[in-house]
């Protein structure tokens, strides 16, 4: 069985990242659900994770890694305090309605619990891309 390379990998965390992206447009512009101010914030770190990831992809350039975990670990910090602060129920936003409501489920998981997810997963594939052979 061959090893996936960096450009496989790279494209693995692009279609997490973009999946993520069609994912929270849907919940916001389709299903009508209002973003808090966590989901906005993890938006500013995943949004531009699909332009970057995918040039690096293009060119396969696994030295982007590194600019790329400057997006995914404090997305991931602000989606694991996010799905904290649901569990617990106690927080507070402004935009859309507390922070601590759970608008949405699938399989169990919130919309913050899938946003860390993918920002764990990028993270995981950047690991592996700068890990790969050319």
């Amino acid at each position: 069985m061959r090893r996936l390379g960096s450009r496989e990998w790279l494209a693995i965390g692009t279609l997490v990242a973009a999946i993520a992206t069609a994912g929270s447009l849907y919940f916001s512009e389709i299903l009508g659900l209002v973003p808090c101010d966590l989901c906005w914030y993890q938006r500013v770190f995943m949004y531009p994770l699909v332009l970057v990831l995918g040039i690096a992809a293009f060119e396969d350039r696994p030295e982007i890694a590194p600019t790329a975990l400057a997006f995914a670990i404090p997305g991931a910090m602000i989606a694991a305090y996010h799905s904290a602060i649901q569990r617990v129920g106690t927080g507070a936003c402004t935009v859309g309605g507390g922070c601590t409501s759970i608008q949405y489920e699938l399989l169990g998981l919130s919309i913050p619990n899938m946003a860390l997810l993918a920002f764990v997963l990028v993270a995981i594939t950047m690991f592996a891309a700068g890990r790969s052979p050319i």
